[in-house]
């Protein structure tokens, strides 16, 4: 069983992104779990704070359900031709204390999509993401990119992605991540002493 984590960078009830993640969910290979997680709960990152009361709860908690995942998925949206605020703020958490990057995003597996209602879809967002992804030492999945444009008229008023052509995409991609995750784990356990 292939055990994947995804997190929406969106706050917005109605998000896009989050409707995509949950589509995403049910679109998986067999023999694979996407468990849907949130930034929701995660307050804005103060090194004083940090000093001060420790890692939040919140933010300790999916720390470690990134760490329990063979993969990570991230779906992001775009704000002002980059990435959101938010969700670089919760990665900025997850990232604490320094000494824990190599055990949460170390090698880590990890794929990025995203939807907008415009029409590049998430390119810069999506480009934005790779110094950070760098510096945290993840192995990114380059194999496939999926740039949601237009979602307005993908997804229904009840967030279910309606479009058959873009269930297929999302497919296509989460085949194309998992057997790259399965590809470094098998890997992984070669190179185990």
């Amino acid at each position: 069983m292939t055990k994947l984590i995804g997190i929406s960078g969106s706050l917005r009830r109605g998000s896009f992104n989050t409707a995509l993640l949950r589509a995403t969910s049910q679109l998986v290979p067999d023999d694979t779990v996407l468990a849907v997680e949130t930034i929701h709960g995660i307050p804005l990152y103060d090194g004083d704070v940090e000093a001060a009361e420790g890692i939040p709860e919140r933010v300790a908690a999916l720390k470690e359900a990134i760490v329990a995942a063979d993969g990570l998925l991230l779906v992001t949206p775009e704000y002002n031709n980059s990435l959101p605020g938010v969700f670089k703020n919760a990665i900025d958490w997850l990232s604490r204390p320094p000494a824990d990057i190599g055990r949460v995003f170390g090698g880590k597996p990890v794929a990025l999509m995203g939807a907008s209602p415009g029409g590049f879809g998430t390119i810069l967002s999506q480009n934005a993401w790779l110094p950070v992804f760098h510096t945290l030492g993840v192995n990114f999945w380059s194999g496939g990119r999926l740039l949601v444009s237009r979602a307005q008229s993908l997804f229904g008023e009840d967030g279910v992605l309606s479009d058959q052509r873009t269930r297929t995409q999302v497919q296509n991609f989460m085949a194309g991540f998992v057997g790259f995750v399965r590809s470094q784990q098998d890997l992984s356990a070669k190179m185990a002493p």
